[in-house]
């Protein structure tokens, strides 16, 4: 099906056409481009235009460029602009304009790529539904997600992120959301804003693109809650809280923990909602609730949406599963993994080691005849002057009484590790590599894992080192 032609890429981005084209998709990488992709020839850490020739020969309908770059002929299928970017959101913009999709934008410090994904299941259940792909929340990710949106598009899932003050308006301004939501606001990014209340003051500023008559859903339970709330009243927009606490309008009332799913107590004004999460955790129930509320707000049948929320699972790096079969003859000699690699603040630390502190461990399969829970834990980036004492405060959670074995992975991390316990504390090292080279020896069947960081730590290596013991599958 053709998401774009020559003329009507031209038309969204005042640039000129060599010749009539047709895209299927949109593609910034030529690692994922697929046959009938329009390359956008974006400049980061690498100039896109040095891989328009490969685009091209790789299959690409047509690419997007400021130039004619070097070996790529002048007759060949080129969309010329003055900037790429600025292109880039011109498309997104006329996506966006075409579409009569109603639109969600998903930002917090905590939980935005999950909670983007219960959306996407959700809404699917109810038509057609386009969403960011993995985390592409940034200022290329959201205006490539919106150029990627089919115009028959009945749903849109947008996620919003930020780094820096003055992030979050633009790209709210851009993908004009009918739904605006906060799943938390927490200590990430703390380098940039100085204070909580700052991150809180960036985050509602995802109601600055909000439609008119939109409405704003957000964590009621949070100490920064009334800045969202003021904000929401500042927009005019109807906000709707969820949380544990009274006043919420979607109040969490219980939620148990078993070994595979959670399951939850609420009351959503007036009535009982019971509902359930295929993964372990408050904080999945937590923005589950969120979800059920945008559902609300958007008039969708309830019973529909529980359901289909219930068979959504947690994906690679944010929480997700496995069960690493270590002998493929005894299915039992096996350790059971928490890949929670790709981010880390204090609020997600805390909500993970709750986790891990949660799922049974298994006795007597291995050769240490208990079974263990154990956590490698990595650095948490961006968290300012305040980043020592904070990684400390880890060994003070209350899930970590639970938790029989910590190492430690990262130079701040290693004001964790002094904090721990001896009786806890394992190993530090100051890169995930050196870690790695001992791994095998900490694990034994039965033990359940947690691997949680900052993805500039580089985790995943402990991750990929567990999944190479055996014979990995879902769980």
């Amino acid at each position: 099906m053709t998401l774009w032609t020559a003329a009507e890429a031209a038309e969204a981005t005042g640039g000129r056409v060599t010749s009539g084209w047709q895209a299927t998709g949109v593609s910034i990488d030529t690692r994922t481009l697929q046959p009938g992709d329009l390359f956008v020839a974006l400049k980061d850490a690498r100039d896109g235009h040095d891989f328009v020739a490969q685009a091209l020969e790789t299959g690409a309908a047509a690419a997007l460029v400021s130039r004619i770059p070097e070996g790529v002929s002048q007759d060949a299928p080129l969309l010329i602009v003055d900037a790429v970017l600025p292109a880039l959101e011109a498309l997104g913009r006329a996506a966006r304009a075409r579409t009569k999709a109603r639109v969600i934008a998903v930002t917090g410090s905590v939980g935005k790529t999950s909670t983007k994904e219960m959306l996407r299941g959700v809404l699917s259940a109810f038509g057609r539904t386009h969403a960011s792909v993995a985390s592409y929340n940034n200022h290329w990710g959201v205006p490539l997600t919106l150029a990627r949106m089919p115009a028959e598009t009945g749903f849109a899932v947008i996620e919003i992120g930020m780094n820096h003050p003055g992030e979050i308006a633009p790209l709210s301004r851009l993908a004009r959301p009918h739904v605006a939501m906060i799943t938390t606001v927490a200590a990430a990014h703390l380098e940039a804003f100085g204070s909580v209340e700052g991150i809180a003051r960036e985050k509602a500023d995802i109601l600055a693109g909000l439609e008119p008559g939109g409405a704003a859903v957000f964590n009621a339970e949070i100490d920064t809650a009334e800045i969202l709330r003021s904000a929401a009243e500042a927009a005019g927009a109807q906000y709707i809280g969820f949380g544990e606490v009274k006043g919420a309008h979607h109040r969490l009332l219980d939620a148990r923990m078993t070994e595979r799913v959670t399951v939850a107590q609420a009351r959503a004004w007036r009535s009982e909602l019971l509902y359930k999460i295929a993964a372990t955790g408050r904080h999945f129930a937590m923005n589950g609730l969120g979800v059920l509320a945008v559902a609300h707000v958007l008039g969708l049948d309830r019973a529909l949406a529980v359901a289909a929320l219930g068979r959504w699972a947690p994906v690679k790096g944010r929480g997700e599963r496995q069960r690493i079969v270590l002998d493929p003859v005894d299915p039992a000699n096996a350790v059971d993994l928490i890949d929670d690699s790709y981010n880390a603040n204090p609020a997600s630390m805390a909500a993970a080691l709750a986790v891990l502190a949660a799922i049974p461990v298994r006795d007597d399969v291995g050769r240490i005849a208990a079974g263990r829970r154990i956590a490698y834990l990595g650095d948490m980036a961006e968290l300012g002057a305040t980043a020592p004492e904070l990684h400390a405060g880890v060994a003070a959670l209350p899930a970590m009484a639970a938790i029989d074995r910590v190492h430690c992975v990262g130079p701040l991390s290693r004001h964790l590790w002094e904090a721990l316990p001896e009786d806890k504390r394992g190993r530090w090292h100051e890169t995930a590599a050196q870690m790695a080279e001992r791994l095998r020896r900490d694990l034994d069947a039965g033990d359940v894992v947690l691997i949680k960081g900052s993805n500039s730590v580089g985790l995943t290596a402990l991750v990929d080192e567990i999944r190479k013991m055996g014979h990995s599958g879902p769980q």
